[in-house]
């Protein structure tokens, strides 16, 4: 069959040619440097727990998180986000272990600051790890979710972590007004630089599941649909962008990150601060499961999915699937 040729002037494939060209025409790329690692914490000293519905990830105890942390900012990655994973019999109604001035998360930051002095440590500000009931807030005797009080309690926690020396508190119970009274009560103790990244869009979303196994908590009753927001909604997601802006936050927060790739691209245009995203447990769990079924690649899948992220507009981005993709990346 006689080969035909047709004129063009436009060929797009010029430019996919080979891999040096491609790499020129390349409009996103991903590197260490934008991404924040979460860290699970447990009790106890030289211990590792692996989680069984997050492959490859691990619950540390104190020691052992800092020895991660180490060869993962060794490896660029800037900062690490610290979850703990609580002893029952320490969690209350209240959670009241959220303000321990000796326990899991501000031992780590006093000792990751320590030994790696030019980390970012970032520390979330939530209730769920600590409280009896697995809610991000206090109830009443109707089991419904106090704004105000939990307020209250994320103050306390805030400046607990602040005075170990975090750099970052990230709050992500999704109170009202807690981005305006975190700051002002850090400022009044004198935690001026100490910065704030809020979850300024958390959505009730069912790609949690796995977080909850690794921090070991569960609802013992409701769901949290009336403080974290409903998936349908995009103007109240930017609405609370505004707010939480106008509030004093130092950087902005979507969650999840691959079901809300559009939320992530309007915020970025209604806002002038970093916008992170978060590419949550659910998400990570899904690519895993696939892998071991052989059904497909886990690292490119990442890669994918992650480049996806960062198309849409997030500066920085919360991923479990670290170890994965730095040796893709280097």
């Amino acid at each position: 069959m006689a080969l035909t040729t047709f004129e063009m002037l436009k060929r797009p494939r010029r430019n996919r040619q080979t891999s040096s060209i491609r790499q020129l025409a390349q409009e996103h790329t991903l590197c260490a440097g934008d991404f924040v690692a979460p860290l699970f914490l447990i009790p106890g000293d030289k211990r590792r727990e692996q989680i069984e519905a997050m492959p490859g990830i691990e619950r540390h105890s104190v020691d052992f998180l800092v020895k991660e942390a180490e060869i993962l900012h060794a490896q660029g990655i800037p900062a690490v986000d610290l979850f703990p994973s609580i002893d029952p019999f320490a969690k209350d109604h209240e959670g009241s272990e959220a303000w321990n001035p000796n326990g899991l998360v501000p031992t780590a930051i006093r000792l990751l600051k320590r030994e790696v002095p030019s980390l970012c440590v970032i520390a979330d500000i939530a209730l769920d790890p600590y409280t009896s009931h697995g809610h991000d807030g206090i109830p009443n005797e109707f089991h419904e979710i106090e704004n105000d009080l939990t307020l209250e309690a994320l103050i306390r926690q805030s400046l607990i972590y602040a005075e170990a020396g975090a750099d970052i508190l990230a709050p992500s119970d999704m109170m009202d007004g807690r981005v305006k009274f975190i700051r002002e009560a850090l400022d009044a103790q004198g935690f001026q630089n100490v910065g704030i990244l809020s979850y300024c869009a958390k959505y009730a979303s069912a790609f949690y599941g796995p977080f909850r196994n690794a921090i070991q908590t569960s609802l013992s009753f409701g769901d949290k649909k009336t403080y974290q927001m409903d998936p349908a909604n995009v103007r109240e997601a930017i609405r609370e962008a505004i707010l939480d802006e106008e509030e004093g936050a130092d950087m902005l927060m979507v969650k999840p990150a691959l079901p809300y790739l559009d939320v992530i691209a309007k915020i970025k245009e209604k806002t002038t601060l970093p916008v992170g995203a978060y590419h949550v447990s659910g998400e990570y769990a899904m690519i895993m499961a696939a892998h071991e079924r052989g059904w497909l690649d886990a690292q490119k899948t990442f890669y994918e999915s992650l480049i996806g992220i960062k198309r849409a507009g997030a500066d920085f981005i919360f991923t479990y699937a670290i170890n994965q993709i730095l040796d893709l990346l280097n």
